[in-house]
């Protein structure tokens, strides 16, 4: 717990459930964690960040993806705010698998779902703020649609719709901000899984035909 009180972190909540966001206003409180923003919508929460100094924006948002009667949250507007430099957590009912394989493919990098328990969304929380990645095994197998498909970290399933999706392995790297030679790591570890599991990955091919079959990627 110690470790997300000191220094003291700013976060802010996108939820258009108002009981739900209510309670992850609690939980999050009752972390240490100082709350500067809670709205309903991503739009509202970027309209709010653009009015208020560098100091008083938040280190982490904990984000809904889909809003009732409104457009999903848009892909491109949750890279923009990776980049600059804002940690994003997934909160969600996770009714569109594809959609969340499009947050991982740009850079979120801790995911929780609803149905997961509050010490969940906090562990979750944590580890975005040390800058690491968080997924449930559970929550893997849903996005990926099949219980028996290998269960691969959030950072190996990036380097994995990366390089399907036709990227070389330096492009890879510089898209998940690490160097060649560690997202070939990350592929390398991806083939081993795929391999434990009767599935042959030589080239870069092989992988793109995986992805589509999954469903990871359009064909």
């Amino acid at each position: 717990m110690n470790s997300v009180r000191t220094p003291r972190f700013r976060v802010a909540i996108v939820e258009d459930h108002r009981l739900q966001r209510l309670r992850t206003e609690e939980l999050l409180n009752s972390a240490g964690l100082e709350l500067v923003f809670s709205g309903e919508t991503a739009l509202e929460f970027l309209e709010w960040s653009r009015s208020v100094t560098r100091n008083e924006r938040p280190h982490l948002l904990v984000l809904d993806l889909m809003v009732d009667r409104q457009p999903n949250v848009d892909v491109e507007l949750v890279r923009k705010l990776l980049e600059a430099g804002l940690r994003i957590v997934v909160l969600s009912a996770l009714a569109s698998p594809s959609l969340v394989q499009s947050m991982i493919k740009v850079g979120v990098s801790a995911i929780v779902g609803k149905r997961d328990s509050e010490e969940a969304i906090l562990a979750a929380v944590r580890a975005a703020l040390r800058g690491e990645e968080w997924m449930s095994p559970e929550l893997a197998a849903f996005i990926a649609g099949d219980s028996t498909r290998p269960k691969l970290s959030v950072q190996e399933e990036r380097a994995l719709l990366l390089y399907a999706s036709g990227l070389k392995l330096q492009q890879v790297g510089d898209a998940m901000n690490i160097s060649k030679e560690t997202a070939k790591q990350y592929l390398d570890r991806t083939r081993k899984k795929y391999a434990a599991s009767g599935v042959t990955l030589k080239t870069q091919l092989d992988f793109g035909r995986v992805a589509w079959r999954e469903g990871l990627i359009e064909p």
